[in-house]
């Protein structure tokens, strides 16, 4: 891990970055420095590296404060004055630096391989912004809230009892049927309740978000948000290419391991609640009790894969980095959010005793070693890597804690654990494809009707999801789209996954050959955070950025086998 941090002394210790009065006087003094030399460039880059963590730092602790007390008035308007107040004046300053440094005359004496990825970025974020779009993203942020509000106010009655969201998920894997599928109704008919605020939410999302790239000079969103998040190294053409890959070669197999669910289970055809449920008709995994032990048991198995993150996993434990259980008026999901002036990691999620709150401990903890690892760079630009990388880090956790889920599963267990999530693989990567296509369709089609955007969801879904029978549930499943927050939230965040959990794959397949090297080439690599290009963050991992069909093809052949050489 590195261990020097550099810090200027341009901000005050003591500053309480949470109101512009206060970021206002040390962003002008930026702005209005005199710059004479290439040193000189240096050092602005450094002090408003650190200026910038300080305005994130606030913004986080605020985000998370509204995330995990979504009913606590006071706590969301904070966030929302911020959003309202701050982070406009943010993007407005933030521009004019940003063009201050790259029409500076000496950023070519500067490093060029140090500074081509911020250059590069910068470059993209001074041509994108336009003033007239600070006031609309302010009112996009404000309703992803709303979104997120609603979710997290949402309760079940079931069997007498009142369950968040999360905690409904359990019953999914009950071997009683009439269980299952009581569960499923009771959670999908209180959801239906919201679908009309949901959609609501959405029009104006819409609205807004093409606006947006049409003042950019975009022909549609979706080629706007394409430059916003710095996708230099593929294009929608290539995401198209994954969409084939998935249909092609994953939807087959996801349709066959349905379809021999069907005869195991005795079947005729699979219902919605008939997806998680054993096989074998035996009992749930349980692979923890409450957040003490799945915190202890983690720790456990990151020891044994490797001290140094064992180590690493453990500076979470601290009392105010966790916040793991589900409860009335969390905002629902998971995530791992940094405390970018004090370099500290947080991790929120939503745990309900499950299979997959585990994946979510080891997925969330793998964003926390990266940030951890490239914690001691001193430009701030680049210790926020691209989405796309920042998942491998995460997803390959997942797949590197096979040999040791023991900690958690007796034998029979882990081949059950080890199973649902190389199934999981087969069936997410389609899911992936069906979201980011949904996405395309929608921004490069703004002016459609609600009964368009319904019948392309549906066709989506009819081409990539799983064989299952909606017969008298068509209502539901017209709306099941509204459970992704990503869609919500944060627009065209989703391909970076099947990005992701392709590399993931690669980096599990070198872990079988040595794992020790495997594990080297990973903390080497997240040690660069977003330092080069995106190709050679793969690379330096020894994994080939790649994600169409051949290269999936390839991987859901290795899956198909290891799943085959699995117990059922």
């Amino acid at each position: 891990m590195t261990s020097s941090i550099a810090i200027t002394d341009f901000v005050p210790a003591e500053l309480e970055a949470a109101q512009w009065e206060n970021l206002q006087p040390l962003y002008q003094s930026l702005l209005d420095r005199e710059l004479t030399s290439a040193a000189g460039l240096e050092q602005l880059l450094l002090d408003r590296s650190e200026l910038d963590a300080a305005a994130s730092e606030a913004h986080a602790i605020l985000y998370i404060n509204m995330t995990c007390h979504t009913d606590d008035e006071a706590k969301k308007h904070a966030y929302l004055a911020f959003v309202e107040n701050v982070v406009p004046q943010l993007e407005k300053i933030g521009f004019e630096i940003d063009r201050k440094i790259t029409s500076c005359p000496y950023t070519g004496e500067i490093d060029q391989s140090r500074h081509e990825v911020l250059l590069r970025d910068l470059a993209a974020d001074v041509e994108l912004f336009r003033e007239e779009n600070v006031p609309l993203k302010t009112e996009d942020t404000k309703l992803g809230q709303q979104y997120s509000e609603i979710c997290g106010a949402m309760m079940v009655n079931f069997q007498g009892e009142e369950f968040t969201m999360p905690q409904m998920a359990k019953f999914a894997e009950q071997t009683d049927r009439e269980v299952r599928e009581g569960a499923w109704r009771a959670s999908v008919e209180r959801r239906y309740e919201d679908q009309e605020r949901h959609s609501a939410i959405f029009d104006e999302m819409i609205k807004l978000r093409d606006s947006i790239g049409r003042n950019a000079g975009f022909d549609n969103y979706r080629d706007y948000m394409f430059k916003v998040k710095h996708r230099f190294d593929y294009s929608p053409s290539d995401c198209e290419d994954f969409h084939r890959a998935a249909e092609e070669v994953c939807v087959p197999l996801l349709r066959k391991l349905n379809a021999e669910r069907a005869v195991a289970l005795g079947v005729e055809t699979l219902r919605p609640w008939d997806l998680a449920v054993d096989v074998q008709g035996r009992e749930p995994l349980r692979p923890f009790e409450n957040d003490a032990e799945l915190v202890e048991k983690t720790s456990k198995l990151f020891h044994r894969m490797n001290p140094a993150l064992g180590e690493m996993f453990d500076t979470l434990r601290d009392g105010e980095s966790l916040d793991l259980e589900s409860r009335k008026g969390k905002a629902p999901g998971g995530y791992q959010e940094s405390f970018d002036r004090r370099r500290k990691q947080f991790i929120f999620m939503n745990a309900a005793g499950l299979q997959r709150d585990l994946e979510t401990m080891v997925h969330e903890a793998g964003h926390a070693f990266h940030s951890m690892l490239c914690k001691g760079e001193p430009l701030l630009h680049y210790r926020h890597p691209p989405l796309e990388f920042c998942e491998v880090a995460s997803m390959s956790m997942e797949m590197l804690a096979y040999p040791y889920l023991d900690e958690f599963y007796d034998s029979v267990e882990v081949a059950r654990a080890k199973r649902d999530q190389l199934e999981g693989i087969v069936k997410v990567l389609p899911w992936i494809a069906t979201i980011d296509a949904f996405q395309h369709w929608i921004y490069t089609n703004p002016d459609h009707t609600r009964e368009h955007r319904t019948e392309c969801w549906l066709d989506l879904d009819e081409r990539f999801g799983s064989a299952v029978n909606w017969e008298g549930l068509e209502n539901f499943r017209a709306v099941m789209w509204q459970r992704q927050l990503h869609l919500f939230e944060v627009p065209f965040y989703y391909i970076e996954y099947g990005i992701a959990q392709l590399g993931a794959m690669q980096l599990w397949l070198n872990s079988k050959k040595d794992e020790k090297n495997a594990i080297e080439h990973y903390t080497r690599a997240m040690r660069l955070g977003g330092s080069r290009p995106l190709p050679e963050l793969f690379e330096a991992a020894g994994l080939t950025f790649d994600f169409g069909p051949g290269i999936v093809s390839r991987l859901i052949d290795e899956v198909q086998k290891e799943l085959e050489a699995l117990p059922l």
